[in-house]
């Protein structure tokens, strides 16, 4: 595939955000006196939908913005300074409209910005400080209905999926009380499928051993135990939508960090799954994908221990890039290239 003008951006825990505007031939530290340290945690990023050079991160010290491709950030006087973000989620037909999810070391809590991040309010429920499973829960995904951003759910590990029709202003709770329901309270991740002509709109909730699917607006849930349905890996890390298509990626591992993990694809809604081809074999569990909606063919997947597979047809072939990371939280991608210059104390 021919080459194009992007910045990749690698989020970790230890080394900050690793970025690339070369295609991934050399990579480039944050620089000091960053809203981010260079030595940071980074747990989320995001890509606004309607300007691509800005960038949100969910780090150790907020929700820091980036308005040039992930060159420089800063990190407004708001409500989530010195919390840790584990989720961002950006409305997609109203971008000014974002969702954060904090959690451990920080208190989970789920808040809702209308000025595109300058400004947070907290949200209900009020999350439990502590959970049996990670002792601090952490909100873990937020996802945002493509069709009605009316429709808001977000999941916690440990502390169940939860939903909005309101926008956000009051929540319901899905994953207790009832039967055919979702029985683990470790969410890991949720996507939602629009509906087509021929298909009703899909939920997918992913606990930590488990995918579950809705067709019928969440009234009832199917699903079967992944070990039972995916070559014997339990560890059921995350699922990722291709842009504009029917299209998953389902990421599963032997465990956290794992030694074992494999990468799964689906082009009927997650009724069936293939496996992908990975050219070398990952050193642990893959943990994030990174994807655009102006190339949705280009996937980026990131495993715990640090190994980056791009994908350039849409998840069914991947091939590892020569760079190592320390542990990877999360991947992006943009159309933009930043100018990105070596820092003295930066190294490539």
């Amino acid at each position: 595939m021919l080459p194009f003008e992007c910045t990749i951006l690698v989020a970790t825990a230890g080394q900050g955000i690793l970025r690339s505007n070369d295609q991934g031939q050399t990579w480039h530290r944050l620089g000091l006196k960053e809203a981010i340290e260079f030595d940071g945690t980074v747990r989320a990023l995001a890509v606004d939908p309607a300007r691509p050079e800005r960038i949100y991160a969910g780090a150790d010290a907020g929700l820091c913005i980036s308005e040039d491709g992930g060159v420089h950030w800063r990190r407004p006087d708001n409500l989530l300074n010195g919390q840790a973000v584990w989720s961002i989620a950006v409305d997609p037909r109203d971008p000014l409209v974002l969702f954060a999810g904090t959690g451990a070391p920080s208190r989970a809590a789920i808040y809702r910005s209308r000025d595109a991040g300058e400004t947070w309010s907290r949200l209900p429920p009020d999350i439990p400080e502590f959970c049996a499973g990670v002792n601090r829960p952490r909100l873990l995904t937020i996802c945002i209905d493509p069709d009605d951003s009316r429709e808001i759910w977000f999941g916690i590990e440990e502390g169940g999926a939860w939903r909005s029709r309101d926008g956000g202003d009051s929540w319901v709770r899905i994953d207790e009380g009832r039967a055919g329901n979702i029985r683990n309270s470790d969410i890991h991740a949720i996507t939602v499928l629009p509906a087509q002509a021929d298909a009703p709109k899909t939920a997918l909730v992913l606990t930590v051993n488990c995918v579950h699917r809705s067709t019928d607006d969440g009234v009832h849930w199917e699903g079967e135990l992944s070990r039972d349905r995916f070559d014997g890996l339990y560890y059921t890390r995350t699922v990722q939508r291709l842009p504009d298509s029917d299209r998953l990626l389902l990421a599963m591992g032997d465990g956290t960090p794992g030694r074992r993990t494999r990468i799964y694809q689906s082009d009927d809604r997650a009724q069936t799954w293939t496996e992908s081809r990975i050219d070398s074999p990952p050193n642990s569990t893959v943990w994030a994908f990174g994807v655009h909606a102006a190339r949705p063919e280009l996937v980026f997947a990131g495993t715990k221990y640090g190994d980056l597979y791009r994908s350039d047809d849409g998840g069914r072939r991947w091939h590892k890039e020569w760079r190592a990371f320390s542990e990877i939280t999360a991947v992006a991608w943009t159309p933009t290239k930043a100018d990105l210059v070596a820092h003295p104390q930066s190294t490539q």
